[in-house]
């Protein structure tokens, strides 16, 4: 948190952190209530939806409440969901869960199959047609506070520095973007709203945020075997009894299939590997059948929210709110985050425009947290809420178990004898030492079914200018030789699924290396780091993966 200092000042009405479905939303729903007031947009990757991974399942539920007529106005959608099945791997066999015994908490009624990053980039039209100034490639590496320590805006990162901080030749500084009011909308973990919560005790009193690293390819399938519009998810293999997470596959136009995997980052092993872990679910013979033939055409990784209801921290801050996964609103047994996101951007933006007409500015909108939890965010997530600790105390297969017993509970007869679960540790504390675990060993890619992270990393279509500061920054430089290499065996090269973290050896000795230009900005380092030593920051705007049709 900083003071705008001698940088340029510009000024509007709401700045919005995030070009995804929470910060558009809000930003069209600010425009279509008010016109005449002022919103900038700034979204730190080269164009929007370049940034964005998402399974993606969509419950239209949200876009419905925003643009009402969105398919007649041509929103990029998939097929529409014909089949919705859950399966439990074993590693040989795949047995269907029964429909019936589905807790209806878990199942999606009317769900359209898409490109959450194309939805985006449409979203960003219908918000450019409104009059919202939307501002790509710009990264927002702070915020600008007044006098009282409130909230009056963001600062935007500086374009053209060396390694070192240095201005090189076509150097732009940053600017002090002033506004009345800042949603941020940055995603999970993102690093304006990790400040805010810390700043400001949004957190106190609010059960730990959980994450979970999700991992997707899209894959072009043979057309015999593909069926637009069936969608899957998985139990059981690849991940352990103590590992929980699923895989999915959802087949949408073209003969393409979404695949991925996601692994909650509370597991306890510090010789697992997401990535591989990944790999390994796709060499299962139900899956492996589906993609002989085929053609892996994108891969993406990024940071999901899955605490729940008692996770959300205060969303309203003194100047602004945090909105979309910036706060939480995944619904983790669902695996659906879209339209809550969405509509915390409508309830956020009702809150903020009723705020300005009022000519207020700069203060905590004490209303907006109930406008947001009133969209229908509030009573989804909350018969779910215990769903999560459950897995998170009693393993994948008796934690799953209890969790469907709590849901048909809920269901049945409104309530929870349980109460309200609290998570009972943060991610990273989860690790045990590399002593008292059996080290995994994760067979070679074989360049067909399974690849390794440098080719993933390829087709994430990384552009990072290698003479820029270093965004992944170490509080202390020595921690991962003395501290981690001990105790953990430094995970951090395998809970990266970018291959941005090595450790090798200079002279005899152990040395930790960054290589900052394979990020895809999942910010999984930054949540599991067993140290707390790695603070994810912005890198200049434009850089990281621009992800096509993720």
């Amino acid at each position: 948190m900083a003071e705008a200092g001698n940088r340029e000042t510009l000024s509007t009405d709401v700045v919005i952190v995030g070009a995804g479905p929470a910060g558009l939303a809000a930003a069209i729903r600010i425009k279509q209530r008010h016109p005449d007031i002022a919103v900038t947009v700034v979204e730190k990757s080269a164009e929007i939806g370049g940034h964005i991974v998402s399974g993606a399942v969509m419950d239209p539920c949200g876009l419905d409440a925003l643009i009402p007529d969105w398919r007649l106005k041509g929103a990029p959608v998939g097929p529409d969901v014909f089949e919705d099945r859950l399966h439990v791997l074993t590693p040989k066999r795949a047995f269907a869960f029964p429909t019936a015994l589905m807790p209806p908490q878990m199942k999606t009624h009317g769900g359209v199959i898409l490109s959450l990053g194309d939805l985006c980039r449409w979203l960003g039209e219908q918000a450019t047609g409104l009059g919202v100034d939307i501002f790509p490639m710009t990264a927002a590496v702070d915020v600008l506070t007044g006098p009282e320590g409130e909230v009056r805006g963001i600062i935007t990162g500086d374009l053209g520095l060396d390694r070192q901080g240095n201005p090189k030749p076509g150097h732009a500084a940053g600017i002090a973007l002033e506004a009345r009011y800042t949603l941020i909308a940055e995603g999970a973990r993102g690093s304006l709203a990790k400040a805010l919560i810390a700043g400001f005790g949004l957190a106190d009193g609010r059960s730990p945020q959980k994450y979970g690293l999700g991992l997707k390819e899209v894959w072009q399938i043979e057309a015999e075997k593909h069926q637009p519009g069936r969608v899957e998810h998985f139990l059981g293999f690849p991940l352990d009894n103590a590992t929980s997470g699923g895989g999915f596959l959802y087949h949408a136009d073209d003969r393409k299939v979404y695949l991925g995997l996601i692994v909650h980052l509370d597991y306890s092993d510090p010789t697992l590997s997401p990535f591989d872990e990944f790999q390994r679910f796709k060499t299962h013979p139900y899956v492996a059948a589906l993609l002989e033939g085929g053609t892996r055409l994108s891969y993406g990784a990024r940071a999901v929210t899955s605490g729940g209801l008692q996770s959300i921290p205060q969303l309203a801050f003194p100047g602004g709110a945090l909105i979309g996964c910036s706060a939480g609103f995944m619904n983790a047994p669902r695996i659906k985050a879209i339209h809550n996101a969405i509509l915390s951007g409508i309830g956020a933006a009702d809150a903020v425009g009723e705020a300005i007409v009022a000519g207020r500015a700069h203060d905590r909108i004490e209303s907006l947290e109930r406008k947001v939890l009133d969209t229908g965010i509030e009573a989804e997530l909350k018969p779910v809420r215990n769903v999560k600790p459950l897995w998170g105390r009693y393993g994948n297969r008796f934690g799953v178990l209890l969790s469907g017993i709590e849901m048909w509970t809920q269901a049945i007869f409104g309530s929870s004898p349980l109460g309200t679960l609290d998570h009972v540790k943060r991610d990273f504390e989860a690790l045990k030492p590399i002593s008292a675990v059996r080290p995994r060993a994760y067979p070679r890619a074989d360049g067909r079914i399974t690849f390794d992270r440098a080719s993933s990393v390829f087709l994430a279509n990384l552009s990072h200018d290698e003479d820029q500061p270093v965004h992944l920054r170490l509080t202390d430089p020595s921690v991962p030789v003395t501290r981690n290499l001990p105790v953990y065996g430094e995970p951090a090269p395998l809970y990266c699924p970018a291959g941005v973290y090595e450790m090798a050896e200079e002279g005899g000795a152990p040395v930790f290396r960054i290589h900052a230009a394979n990020c895809v900005h999942c910010k999984t380092c930054d949540i599991k780091d067993p140290a707390q030593n790695i603070t994810w920051v912005p890198p200049e705007g434009g850089s990281g993966p621009n992800y096509s049709g993720l």
